[in-house]
């Protein structure tokens, strides 16, 4: 049966032929929540430990003045995890493997290399932050609690799939809510807080170039957008109904669309929580005159007007939990690239014998982090200049996932739309943009 050609405009949708697989238009909005996946946990991992210590810095430090970047970031992040995520539904490879095709061998490996240490260095502060936090609540054992949820973590990767055991580690990043419920039981100046928003009343120094390219560098991270282009490949590999859209185009227009709400959804529930903190911080520890965050228990006080004795351990809860959830993501979108540079089987759904390079990745990235651990440098600072090293490192990813979602010979009638692609080179020129200022301040 001889398949008719297929056009899909800019807002992707499918105007004609005749269908290859029998294939469902409509998501159900009784679905919706069914229908989430890389977004959200991708969404949910952004509130990691690196991110909390970031924004909990920001609020310290600059007050409300930091709110805007949230709603300026959101539309940013969006774009670029939809890029992402739609350059694995329809090619059915990640980044690294559609980078391979199209860029010399040297370009590749650099930037891998560069998500390789970007991701150790952050699993090692995340690593170390969940390690001071036990220690925060129980009083002792902060390097023996970094070991063994280091030897957890590589565990559970190596035999539960992750589909299983990250189904239960999303409820913890509920407890970030905390952080909202702050701002409900203390005197709030909106019409303050809301001109702070529009008006910030900020310097262009040296600290607030560090700030903006932190709070750039954990929001718009490498590892997610890394991960959620591979979480997109594994997905469809385990639904049999489902294909990379290049090869099947008439599916396009749920899968698409799944991927909007998906990405949508995941960002602001990531960029929601990060207000939040900000703000929270900015009402507790900036208006008590606190602008520098030392320790785990300096940006735990930030809770302390709801929880009181417990902040130390709610403050502790989400560290751990957010970080259970990010470390093997961290480690997992290191792996991927790695093993699809190099043509390596890879999957957090195969067994270790059935891609052993891919699982020797996430142990090394796990192993070497832990030398953050018995570093001099504190963990809460460590996991700042983790953000900020992404910050810097996502520039040279950004700009090659644009090239690639741009190529009619890598993705077919699935280039990203005129709206999308300049979103995508407006957010990868405001990170160039920061990140040089912050060089040109130092």
């Amino acid at each position: 049966m001889r398949r008719k050609s297929w056009h899909v405009d800019n807002d992707d949708r499918v105007q004609s032929g005749l269908l290859a697989k029998p294939v469902v238009y409509r998501l159900r909005r009784a679905a919706l929540l069914d229908k989430l996946g890389p977004g959200l946990i991708t969404g949910a991992a952004d509130d990691d430990p690196s991110g909390i210590a970031t924004y909990s810095q920001a609020g310290a430090q600059f007050g409300a003045n930091m709110l805007w970047m949230m709603f300026f970031l959101y539309p940013l992040m969006c774009t670029m995890q939809m890029i992402s995520a739609r350059i694995g539904r329809v090619s059915g490879h990640g980044l690294a493997a559609n980078m391979r095709r199209i860029f010399p061998s040297w370009v590749v490996t650099s930037l891998v290399a560069l998500l390789f240490i970007a991701n150790t260095i952050n699993i090692g502060a995340d690593l170390a932050a969940m390690g001071a936090a036990a220690e925060l609540v129980l009083g002792w054992g902060r390097h023996l609690f970094t070991l063994l949820f280091a030897v957890a973590s590589l565990t559970v990767q190596v035999l539960v799939p992750y589909h299983r055991y990250v189904l239960y580690l999303k409820w913890l990043t509920l407890v970030l809510f905390a952080y909202v419920g702050v701002v409900f039981t203390i005197e709030i100046d909106w019409s303050e807080t809301a001109l702070r928003m529009v008006t910030p009343q900020l310097a262009l120094t040296r600290e607030t170039a560090i700030m903006v390219v932190a709070v750039f560098g954990t929001t718009i991270s490498p590892y997610l957008l890394f991960w959620q282009a591979s979480e997109e490949v594994e997905d469809d590999e385990a639904d049999p109904t489902t294909d990379p859209l290049i090869d099947h185009p008439e599916q396009a227009l749920v899968q698409l669309s799944r991927i909007r709400w998906d990405t949508y959804i995941g960002m602001a529930f990531a960029n929601l929580v990060a207000f939040f903190i900000i703000l929270t911080t900015a009402l507790t520890l900036h208006a008590a005159g606190v602008t520098e965050i030392e320790t785990s228990a300096d940006a735990a006080e930030a809770l302390r007007p709801i929880a009181g004795d417990l902040a130390f351990a709610l403050f502790g809860l989400g560290i751990i939990g957010t970080g259970l959830l990010a470390v093997p993501i961290l480690a997992g979108s290191a792996a991927y690239a790695v093993c699809e540079s190099r043509g390596w089987p890879i999957g957090l759904e195969h067994k270790p014998r059935e891609a052993v390079g891919f699982y020797t990745v996430i142990g090394l990235a796990t192993l070497i982090g832990l030398a953050v651990d018995y570093s001099d440098l504190d963990p809460i600072r460590a996991l700042f200049w983790s953000a900020v090293l992404n910050g810097v490192v996502s520039v040279p990813l950004m700009a090659a996932m644009m090239i690639v979602v741009s190529r009619k010979d890598e993705m077919g009638q699935f280039v990203a739309s005129f709206r999308l692609r300049v979103m995508g080179w407006f957010a990868t020129a405001c990170m160039a943009a920061a990140a040089i200022t912050m060089f040109i301040l130092s």
